[in-house]
Parts: C-alpha cells; sequence; structure tokens
C-alpha cells in the first residue's frame, strides 16, 4: 500500500465521520425540522472557517453489543472556528449518532475544546441536542458529565459560555446549559427537562407533555432557565452571534467598540414626555432605553421572566453597557424573587467581562407578600445588593422617578459602589412613599383633626416638600447631580468616557458567599 492509497483511506474515513449516523439518519432529522450538528456549525460560524478536532475518537465500551457498533464522531462535532472574525470553540451534538447520548469518549471531546478555550481566552460555543447519558457505557458517562459541569464551573467568568438548545436536553444534559451564561432555546423543537414526562407520571401520577413540561415558552417565561426563544433554528445560532458582539473573548479584555459616528446633539427631548410627573402612572422604561442608547443597539435578555425588571445590551457611543432597569408598567417595578434573581445574574456577567452598568431606577421597594416572604425575598433581593457590591466595573445610576426604601439602596446607590448617581428632579427618594410616609409620621395630628382627610393631604404634601425630591440625597452627596432628563444621554456618554480606565480592587479572599 502506497501513501497516495493511504491519503485515500484517510479521505474515506472522514466521510464516514461526517455522514455521522447515517442518510437514513440524517433524512430523519431533518423531517423533524431539524438541522444536522455540521449544517448547525457551517450556518454559525464564517464561512470557511471550522477546523474539527477529534473526528476519530471512538468509544471504547464492550457491553450490550456496543463492540460490535460503529458511532462515527462518537456522536459530537467539535472543533473552532470564527464568528464575524472572532475566535470561537465550538461543540455540535449529533442526534443521528445514539440520540447524541454522551458517552465517555463523547464527553472527552468536548472536555478537551472546553480545555483550550479556557487557555486561549476564547468563547465556547455548545449547541445542545441529546438523549441524555449513553446508558450502555454506565458510570463511565455519568463520570463524562462530571468532567464537562467541572470546566463550566472553572472556567465560568473566565470565557463567555452560551449554549443553544437544538432538541431533547434530558437528565445530566441540562445540567451544563445551566451552568453556562446564557441558554437558548428553540420553540417547539428543543426540550430541558430532569426527569421526563413519563418518569413523572409513574412517580407522581401528574400527566404533562413534554412541550408542557420543558419547552422553550416554559423556560423562558416560568422557570428562568432560558434567556432566548427563537422560532428557528437559524434565528437561534442568529442570537449567538449578536450576543457575542457585546461582550469580549476573555475576562482579560473590554468588550468591543463599534465605529460611531459623532454626534454632538445628545439632547433627547422626548424623554419629559415619555415619563409620566404622576408617580401613580405607568410608562414602558423600554421607551427611555431607546431614547438613550444608540439606535436600535438595545438587545434584551430574559425579556419574557420576571417582567417588573428589564435588563440587557445596549451601545452608547459604540460603548457596550449592561442595561438594569425597573419596568413601572409590570408591578409598579418594585423587586419580587424572580426580577432580584434576574438582576443580580446579569450584573454578574457584565462585571466578570467588564461590561459597564447602568441603572435606570424607578421602584417603589421589594414587593409585599406572604408568597414572596416564605418564597425567601430576604436571600433572593440580597442577591442584587450582593452584586452590585461585589461588582468593580464603571457602575453609573439614573434615578427617574420612585427610589424608596431598601430597594433604593439595592439599585446600585453610592453606599454600595455607585460610581456616578444622577436624580431627574422629578425623583423621589425617601424611606418610603409620601403616602405611607405622612400616615406614619402624622397620625396622631391626622387623628386629631376636625377634617382628617385634609389634614392626611396637607402632611403628604408637606413630606413630599421636604423628603420626597433629589435636593436632601443631592445635599449629602449620595446622589451626585440633578440633570436634566433631556440631557441623559450626553451625561451618561461622559460619564462613560471619564470611567474608562476605572480599576478597582476588592479585598482579598478565596471567594465571597452570595446569598444563593
Amino acid at each position: 500500500m502506497d501513501i497516495y492509497e493511504k491519503i485515500d483511506e484517510l479521505y474515506h474515513r472522514r466521510r464516514l465521520v461526517e455522514l455521522g449516523g447515517g442518510d437514513e439518519k440524517i433524512e430523519q432529522q431533518y423531517k423533524r425540522g431539524k438541522l444536522t450538528a455540521r449544517d448547525r456549525i457551517n450556518y454559525l460560524l464564517d464561512e470557511d472557517s471550522f477546523v474539527e478536532l477529534n473526528p476519530f475518537m471512538e468509544h471504547r465500551a464492550k457491553d450490550f453489543g456496543m463492540d460490535k457498533v460503529k458511532a462515527y464522531g462518537e456522536g459530537v462535532v467539535t472543533g473552532y472556528g470564527k464568528i464575524n472574525g472572532r475566535p470561537v470553540y465550538i461543540f455540535a451534538q449529533d442526534f443521528t449518532v445514539f440520540g447524541g447520548a454522551l458517552g465517555e469518549m463523547h464527553a472527552k471531546k468536548i472536555a478537551n475544546i472546553m480545555d483550550l478555550a479556557a487557555k486561549n481566552g476564547v468563547p465556547i460555543i455548545g449547541l445542545n441536542d441529546s438523549g441524555g447519558a449513553r446508558i450502555q457505557e454506565g458510570v463511565a458517562s455519568l463520570d463524562g458529565y462530571g468532567h464537562i459541569f467541572y470546566r463550566n464551573s472553572i472556567y465560568s467568568g473566565v470565557v463567555p459560555q452560551i449554549s443553544v438548545i437544538m432538541g431533547p436536553n434530558a437528565g445530566g444534559a441540562v445540567y451544563s446549559p445551566a451552568i453556562t451564561d446564557f441558554i437558548i432555546m428553540v420553540e417547539k423543537t428543543s426540550k430541558m427537562f430532569i426527569t421526563g414526562p413519563k418518569v413523572i407520571e409513574a412517580v407522581t401520577g401528574e400527566k404533562i407533555s413534554d412541550e408542557d413540561l420543558g419547552g422553550a415558552r416554559v423556560h423562558n417565561t416560568k422557570s428562568g432557565n432560558a434567556h432566548f426563544s427563537a422560532k428557528t433554528e437559524e434565528e437561534a445560532l442568529d442570537l449567538v452571534k449578536k450576543l457575542l458582539s457585546y461582550m469580549p473573548n476573555n475576562f482579560k479584555e473590554k468588550p468591543p467598540v463599534v465605529p460611531y459616528e459623532k454626534d454632538d446633539d445628545h439632547y433627547r427631548g422626548d424623554l419629559t414626555e415619555i415619563v409620566p410627573f404622576d408617580t401613580t402612572k405607568p410608562y414602558d422604561i423600554k421607551d427611555v432605553i431607546n431614547e438613550v442608547v444608540d439606535e436600535g443597539s438595545f438587545f434584551e435578555v430574559h425579556k419574557d421572566f420576571a417582567k417588573n425588571m428589564v435588563v440587557g445590551f445596549a451601545r452608547i457611543a459604540g460603548r457596550p453597557v449592561g442595561l438594569v432597569c425597573n419596568q413601572p408598567k409590570y408591578m409598579a417595578g418594585g423587586l419580587d424573587i424572580d426580577s432580584s434573581d434576574k438582576a443580580a445574574r446579569f450584573i454578574r456577567f457584565c462585571d466578570a467581562f467588564n461590561i459597564p452598568i447602568i441603572t435606570f431606577e424607578d421602584v417603589t421597594g421589594f414587593f409585599p407578600g406572604v408568597q414572596q416572604e416564605h418564597g425567601g425575598i430576604i436571600r433572593h433581593g440580597a442577591k442584587i445588593l450582593y452584586a452590585y457590591s461585589e461588582a468593580t466595573v464603571p457602575k453609573i445610576t439614573v434615578i427617574v422617578r420612585k427610589a424608596y426604601g431598601g430597594a433604593y439602596v439595592a439599585l446600585n446607590s453610592k453606599a454600595i459602589g455607585a460610581d456616578i448617581v444622577y436624580a431627574w428632579p422629578n425623583a423621589e427618594i425617601a424611606v418610603m412613599g409620601p403616602e405611607g410616609a405622612a400616615n406614619i409620621i402624622f397620625a396622631k395630628e391626622i387623628a386629631e383633626s376636625d377634617d382628617p382627610e385634609r389634614t392626611r393631604q396637607e402632611k403628604i404634601n408637606e413630606y413630599k416638600q421636604k423628603f420626597a425630591n433629589p435636593y436632601v440625597a443631592a445635599g449629602l452627596g449620595i446622589v451626585d447631580d440633578v440633570i436634566d432628563p433631556r440631557d441623559t444621554r450626553l451625561k451618561l456618554v461622559q460619564a462613560l468616557e471619564m470611567l474608562e480606565n476605572k480599576d478597582e480592587k476588592r479585598p482579598e479572599k478565596k471567594h465571597g458567599n452570595i446569598p444563593l
């Protein structure tokens, strides 16, 4: 056999690997409305940029007839390439081979590219389409999951990790995505659950479909496990590209600044009309966001979960920022368990990857109720305090209207480390709302009055004049400036430029203990 025959053999073996489970299984994948692992990689990465690694790796299982079964590519395609010219490492599980089930060597392929990504400071993209652990390999497959979970955990905050759920993900398969930074799901075809509908019915008697148990809608609206929902696989992969555009390759770099055509006119006259002067009237904070950030740059995260809090990425004069904003349209913008978790997680991501955090505040307080208290609102609310306090990136707060009580403190106040706090002239910064405060402070006077209601209203107005305004806080230096709402964008542009080289350290320690 000469060298050319050896080369022919190489290409023959490579063709078998590229076919995965074979033509019939590929056709079945298409009939389910799904792309193959290689289709997905080719769509996501820049043309001709993908370099495959470990294509010839094979399992070494012998039980249950596995010694007679070939699993070309081991049910996962791994390698590296580029997205919009930037490097990424990627794995795509191949459902045509053992249903994408994870075995020892399947896991080893994934762990290998994760290690390379961390060494080189490059994001990790996981395209998940797996039935779970490969049962025929027993505990070796569980051990394989452990190696992946470990790397997800220790590389968290080192490089961005993005998971796209593009099929079933059951049992141990869901925990790797859960540790990553962002999860994108495809409607109708992607599922995530620890135990499937049949097991649940057998154990608890509850009947539920796999879609209602762990579909994209459920995880985007109820559980909060997923951050994005896409109608098609292509749309899901486009979201990966968009996400990456706001973040750096690793924790040592700053996020990419896009060219911005200098606009000296940052004046935004409509802001005075968007936010009602009457603090009881709702409005959409996204209208404020879109006025202040670069046109078309706002990219909302977790948009269907905990809608009383809006978080997402945007750019201001070309600079990426993370936005954390109360949403008065829902629950008057109050903080509850879910919105606290949502905000804290996003804050920590931004801090990990050097993305400045801007907070738009209009908050009545932490949401009251027995369910909230018994559900642990104290512990969950404390996560926001912890996340803001721990963060060392530039942190800017704009108090748009209300800032009451502990929620005012929690939402990036000066006391917990804000670099700059601005307030609009109509802002009310106080321990509680004027109505409640007046009822407590002046309770005796109101009760003894000939006209209690008139007296109560007078005392409310008196409290408003004395305390429910931004000037008391500004006088104490806990608000840096009271600004014209129409100058908000200008002030943010100036502050971001001023804070560009911020360098702040925290006490040396192993790690803190966030109230999980």
